[in-house]
């Protein structure tokens, strides 16, 4: 591990990063940043799905104690919270923020300055939580950032609605990818989303941040520095098609995917609207999901125990 350095640092050095950064904001201009393809010009204040111009919006930063223990460590995942989304879920638990746009627009050079306030208290890596939006401002932050120091690795938190020509503008640039994977059906999809084609984006977008940067890889500390780790959130009467997920994961991605199956459903926003999202996950739903993983050949499962009410 001595020898180890985040990807992005190579990528600047070879001058690469600049490139994309230049390749980022020219998509900008008609934007197709997001599988939403608003054609939109954010350069000059036109505002598509995700409501974003040029600059970087967020909700908050600090360490943070809730992801996964390979993120975690003792010091925490130094989390910044982007404002919007592309996604829109009916059910979202973070929805001031994705919904309502609570945030703060800031400069490229303050975005930088937060990444380097984060690694001087500790945290263990960088965690662009939904960034999938704002790539371009997130590219643009590196450089000053890497002047200034930066060393963490990466981390890309999003949605998995993801489009494959941007999550090319960020190999060897991006450590870790850790993106959801919501539902298997189109359908559903289209019921709880503005993303009625997410299921065939999200299948595509998971094998490219898995071609990038392989499996989860940890240190002897077990902080993980270089991978992939997908999240699942199971809902209630099994409506995301966890079996059908997992299986693809083990099948088309590798066995070896760490993978979190999370059990912390809690009916928010607009869940009523669905008849099966207005419960709480029961512990027995969580533990059938965590089941379907393993037979579908999953063995690297997040263990932390979670608090749930057995209904």
């Amino acid at each position: 591990m001595n020898e180890w350095e985040p990807a992005y640092l190579e990528t600047y050095r070879q001058g690469i990063l600049e490139q994309r950064i230049s390749a980022a904001y020219e998509i900008m201009s008609q934007c197709e940043i997001c599988p939403h393809h608003c054609h939109v010009d954010r350069l000059h204040g036109e505002l598509g799905i995700c409501r974003t111009g040029d600059k970087p919006i967020i909700s908050s930063y600090s360490p943070h104690f809730g992801e996964e223990d390979p993120l975690v460590g003792k010091h925490g995942s130094g989390t910044i919270f982007f404002t919007n989304c592309n996604l829109f879920c009916i059910f979202c638990q973070n929805w001031e923020i994705s919904h309502g746009g609570e945030g703060t627009i800031i400069s490229i050079e303050n975005l930088a300055a937060i990444m380097l306030a984060l690694q001087r208290r500790g945290c263990h890596n960088i965690n662009f939580v939904t960034p999938t939006h704002q790539v371009p401002m997130i590219l643009a932050a590196l450089p000053p950032a890497i002047r200034g120091g930066l060393h963490l690795p990466l981390v890309y938190n999003s949605g998995g609605y993801d489009a494959v020509p941007t999550l090319k503008l960020l190999d060897g640039v991006i450590d870790i990818y850790m993106p959801d994977f919501k539902f298997w059906d189109a359908q559903l999809a289209a019921q709880l989303t503005v993303a009625p084609d997410y299921p065939e984006v999200a299948r595509a977008a998971l094998k490219e941040m898995h071609r990038q940067v392989g499996d989860l890889v940890m240190d002897e500390e077990g902080i993980a520095y270089r991978g992939l780790l997908v999240r699942h959130l199971v809902l209630p009467d099994g409506l995301a098609g966890t079996r059908e997920i997992m299986k693809f994961l083990a099948e088309e991605i590798s066995p070896n995917t760490y993978v979190n199956v999370m059990g912390q459903y809690r009916p928010c926003g607009r869940a009523s609207e669905h008849p099966s999202l207005n419960r709480f996950l029961t512990g027995l739903e969580h533990l059938e999901a965590q089941k379907q993983a393993r037979e579908a050949g999953l063995t690297r499962l997040d263990q932390r125990n979670k608090l749930f009410r057995w209904l």
